[in-house]
Formats: C-alpha cells, sequence, structure tokens
C-alpha cells in the first residue's frame, strides 16, 4: 500500500468519525433544547402558580385587615355598652337607695333569686300578691 492509499483510508476514516461524532452532537443538541423547552415550560407554569399564590394571598391579607378592623369596632363597641351597662347600674343602685319602694321590690327580688316562696315575700316586703307573682314571674323568664 502506498502513503497516498493510507492517506486517504486515514481521511476516509476520519471523515466517517466526524459524520458520526456530528449526528451524535445533533442528537445531543436536539435532546438538549427540548430539555430546554421542557424546562421553561415548567418555569412558566411555576411563575404562573407563583403569580397566583401572591395574588391569593393578597386577598387573604385584606381580609384579615378587614377582619382585623371589624374585630377592634366590635371590641369598641363592647367597651362602650359595658361602660353604658354599668352606668345604668349605678344609675339603678342609686335610685334603689333613695327610693323607699324600690328599696322593697329589690329586696324581694333578691328574696326570689335566693330562692324564697310566693307566700314569704307576701309577707316579708309586705306586697300584694299580685305584685309578688309579677316578681316571681319576671324573674322565673330571666332563668
Amino acid at each position: 500500500m502506498t502513503f497516498a492509499v493510507l492517506v486517504a483510508i486515514g481521511l476516509l476514516s476520519l471523515c466517517i468519525v466526524c459524520s458520526v461524532a456530528y449526528f451524535w452532537l445533533s442528537r445531543q443538541q436536539r435532546n438538549c433544547q427540548h430539555k430546554l423547552q421542557q424546562l421553561e415550560q415548567q418555569l412558566d407554569y411555576q411563575a404562573q402558580q407563583l403569580q397566583q399564590s401572591r395574588h391569593e394571598l393578597e386577598e387573604l391579607r385584606a381580609g384579615v385587615i378587614g377582619v382585623g378592623q371589624r374585630v377592634l369596632q366590635m371590641d369598641n363597641r363592647q367597651l362602650q355598652l359595658a361602660e353604658h351597662v354599668q352606668a345604668l347600674n349605678d344609675k339603678q343602685q342609686a335610685l334603689e337607695l333613695t327610693d323607699p319602694d324600690a328599696k322593697i321590690y329589690s329586696r324581694a327580688m333578691k328574696m326570689v333569686q335566693l330562692g324564697a316562696g310566693l307566700d314569704e315575700i307576701m309577707q316579708e316586703c309586705e306586697l300584694p300578691r299580685a305584685e309578688a307573682e309579677l316578681l316571681f314571674n319576671l324573674h322565673q323568664t330571666k332563668t
């Protein structure tokens, strides 16, 4: 074999190796591009999910703030009502202390609360039967 034939065989072998390498690299590139497209799709999907989660979180935050404000309003209203009830209780006690008839009714109410009978209330507080029954029935509706 001559040198020219060996060079030709070498060049042919080199061309075959280069062709195989080219096809293998082309295939690898297609696989990489396919994987890249899949990853880009996943990234887009994750970005959409993140955006949706942020939107939902913002809605929840706004809702929680609204509920918190409503709770504060209700708490303030409850404090106002408690103060109003206390003021009414104070007025009622002041009236009971100054009005002798109120003292009798207050005593009768306490007796009803302690479980006294109708006759006992009539006798101790010197109340007519109708008034004693009224006090008795009023207390029974509270319990």
